[in-house]
């Protein structure tokens, strides 16, 4: 579990739908905002946390559909606009304006910020950005759940989609689907214990949501946000990443407006924030050294503006993480 946070909050997003976030660290020390991927929440970032408290601020939020965040209703609020939207309405409640922070985006995190660059408001708050585990188009292509053996590539990308898209339950945890998730999104010397808390974040996942956000990252095509991110970017990744392969962090750094580097975590797998927490702080950390000044210790540390979202007491953490009905 990570630190119980020193705040929650709600905030309503462009369309109505409900986020929630959390504050951890000290109010009046650099921040750091942190969005997770497709089928996680919250509690996926405990580790990454724990590295980075108290010495900064942390704010993690949960994407629409998972963990605490409300379920959108109907397909069309289910789109790469829409992280965009949720993104911009955590950073207007939780940075005031003329404060900045660090961007980190794991998956379908890394994705919203490329969704969200040319938005101004994420524009006026980003010092830096790390893109970690992630890719901005041509997923199925590249996808490597399926053994290099199996060669037709019509039949690779039937598979993979189907992998996305379904909403079948994923079953009971037990041995048979750790093995396939350590298979499918963590590297071959992942942890027993690494494996087990995979498997509690992602089988947390409603179904739906789950599907249909796999039906967005099917068709996903964010090359134009990547070349919007106007800040030093890192990127990030593990070379036995089967979702988002090597291939994706090398197409982007390339393309990249202001590239500050890529670090590849040998046998590492998609996971990167729970096999590699202190490497993937440790590049944080830089981002924040390097491209974040330290705010006034009399600045407003970070208190909602007036009439932004509701604070709430950090009750039921467990259940929040744990993808909690809301």
């Amino acid at each position: 579990m990570p630190p119980a946070p020193r705040r929650t909050a709600y905030v309503t997003s462009a369309d109505g739908t409900r986020v929630y976030y959390e504050e951890h660290g000290d109010a009046d020390a650099p921040t750091v905002v942190l969005a997770h991927g497709w089928t996680c929440s919250t509690l996926f970032w405990a580790a990454v946390i724990r590295e980075l408290t108290p010495a900064l601020r942390v704010i993690v939020y949960d994407q629409r559909g998972h963990g605490r965040s409300e379920i959108p209703r109907g397909r069309a609020r289910y789109s790469t606009d829409a992280l965009a939207d949720d993104l911009t309405s955590v950073l207007e409640d939780a940075l005031p304006d003329g404060r900045k922070a660090v961007l980190a985006g794991h998956s379908m995190g890394g994705m919203t910020l490329m969704a969200s660059a040319g938005r101004p408001a994420v524009r006026a708050r980003a010092a830096a950005v790390l893109l970690a585990s992630t890719g901005s188009g041509r997923l199925l292509p590249q996808t490597r759940v399926l053994p290099p053996r199996v060669r037709d590539q019509r039949l690779r990308d039937r598979f993979h989609r189907q992998l996305l898209v379904s909403a079948a339950p994923l079953g009971p945890d037990g041995p048979l689907l750790r093995a396939a998730l350590k298979y499918g999104v963590l590297g071959a010397g992942s942890t027993p214990e690494q494996v087990a808390f995979t498997t509690r974040i992602v089988t947390a996942c409603r179904r739906k949501p789950r599907a249909a956000w796999g039906r967005v990252l099917a068709a996903l095509d964010l090359d134009a946000g990547l070349a919007d991110l106007a800040v030093p970017t890192a990127v990030l990744v593990g070379t036995d990443d089967k979702l988002t392969p090597p291939a994706h962090a090398h197409r982007m750094l390339e393309r990249l407006r202001v590239p500050v580097g890529l670090t590849e975590l040998p046998g590492l797998g998609h996971m990167t924030p729970i096999e590699a927490p202190d490497a993937v702080a440790g590049v944080i950390r830089e981002l924040v050294r390097d491209h974040l000044a330290t705010p006034d210790p009399t600045a407003s540390g970070g208190a909602p503006a007036a009439g932004a979202g509701t604070s709430e007491p950090a009750k039921d953490e467990q259940t929040a993480r744990e993808g909690g009905t809301v």
